[in-house]
């Protein structure tokens, strides 16, 4: 580990800036990589260099001197960017995954750790709000969710073929609903936990906020330092296919919100938006092989992740009006 440099790439965004941290802290040398700067604050990497990787000279550079490769780089968001922005999201991702591939090959990297997606499951899998847990292996026959989850889906495949025609060691880790501080909250590209935690955080007790669909869809939530340690630990073990990274308790959105509204001591009313999208009925991570290979699995409980994301969102709401109030008045 000791003068090994690995590089982080989308090292600019949410669980790119926490898995820096991260990695500093365990002694790598680390090298960011992004289009833009963290956001939140400042990063904690050795290097921090701008890059746009659909380039295919930046990804290059990007990488030279690599031992090891995190690529998290993408463009995504909540349910509302990705049902929304598809060409744009397949195009960029398509770009972005097979150069940073193909700088990884060039460079002799001995390790790339592909970030996909619990969008690349079936949606025939998923109709049910009571779902049965996705396995790894149920991702074939393909019908990944259109978009996004093919762009992830094709690129676990590209990874498989690197590794048995290049000889280039890859990790795949397929992440369901990464949330903590950090992360989007406004501006249309946030998840659920963080638009949850918006919603309650400037609303008043007894407020009506809204809620996209009926608010029976289920999904499972990881919390960002699990999802951290994971990926950590997937990149040391000799996995070489794709796995599973979230938690296996079930929740509905409106449970997540009873959830929210009770840690920031407010009552809320809901109010269903049966016109917004809303993805798959219901999602929940098969966590069977990820405590098989990694002898772990995430540990944050529900309650305490989100009581972590709901004071920081709700900290940032106040600093927004803060600074809307100080600018009103001048």
């Amino acid at each position: 580990m000791a003068g090994e440099l690995v590089v982080v790439t989308g090292a600019g965004g949410f669980i790119g800036h926490h898995l820096v941290r991260r990695l500093v802290a365990d002694g790598w040398r680390v090298r960011g990589v992004d289009r833009k700067a963290p956001e939140f604050e400042p990063t904690a990497a050795h290097e921090f260099e701008l890059r746009d990787l659909r380039r295919p000279e930046d990804a290059l550079a990007a990488l030279r001197g690599a031992h090891h490769v995190f690529a998290l780089a993408a463009n995504m968001g909540g349910i509302g960017w990705i049902e929304t922005h598809k060409a744009e999201i397949v195009r960029d991702n398509t770009l972005i995954d097979l150069h940073s591939l193909e700088a990884a090959r060039v460079h002799g990297v001995r390790r790339f750790l592909f970030s996909s997606s619990a969008c690349v499951y079936p949606a025939g899998r998923q109709g049910a709000t009571d779902v049965t847990p996705l396995r790894e292996e149920d991702a074939y026959p393909a019908d990944a969710e259109d978009g996004y989850g093919w762009s992830k889906l094709a690129t676990e495949r590209l990874c498989r073929h690197y590794r048995e025609d290049f000889g280039l060691d890859t990790r795949v880790a397929r992440f369901h609903n990464v949330y903590g501080p950090l992360g989007a909250w406004d501006g249309g590209r946030e998840k659920a936990p963080a638009a949850v935690a918006r919603k309650i955080a400037t609303a008043r007790d007894g407020d009506e906020i809204e809620v996209w669909g009926d608010g029976r869809q289920t999904r499972s939530f990881c919390h960002v330092a699990d999802c951290v340690e994971g990926l950590v630990r997937l990149l040391r073990s000799d996995w070489p296919h794709p796995l599973n990274l979230g938690t296996d308790r079930l929740v509905s959105v409106d449970e997540l919100v009873g959830l929210v509204a009770r840690i920031a001591g407010r009552r809320v009313r809901l109010r269903h938006d049966l016109s917004k999208p809303v993805g798959v009925r219901g999602r929940n991570s098969d966590n069977t092989r990820l405590r098989q290979v990694l002898g772990w699995e995430p540990s944050i409980s529900l309650e305490d992740g989100l009581a972590e994301t709901y004071r920081w969102v709700e900290g940032q709401v106040r600093e927004r009006d803060r600074r809307t109030a100080a600018g009103g008045s001048s």
